[in-house]
């Protein structure tokens, strides 16, 4: 299975690696439960335009949205 993560803007929303080839070997595998889920929060005031994973594990609001993957 190829697959590939398509966008409106892929200056704003970036992913890595964009598509890529699964092992062929995945339909001898349990694949109900596979997804996918996209995280978002608000970055503190001030921040660098910089990553940082700890945005995620404080007291703010993080959103989530869960996409099941059928294959």
């Amino acid at each position: 299975i190829g697959w590939a993560f398509k966008t409106t803007n892929m200056k704003r929303l970036g992913v890595d690696p964009g598509s890529g080839v699964l092992d062929p070997k995945i339909g001898g595998t349990d694949t109900n439960n596979d997804r996918i889920t996209i995280e978002w929060t608000n970055t503190p005031d001030g921040a660098a335009k910089q990553f940082r994973r700890e945005w995620f594990q404080g007291d703010g609001m993080v959103r989530r949205k869960n996409l099941p993957i059928e294959y």
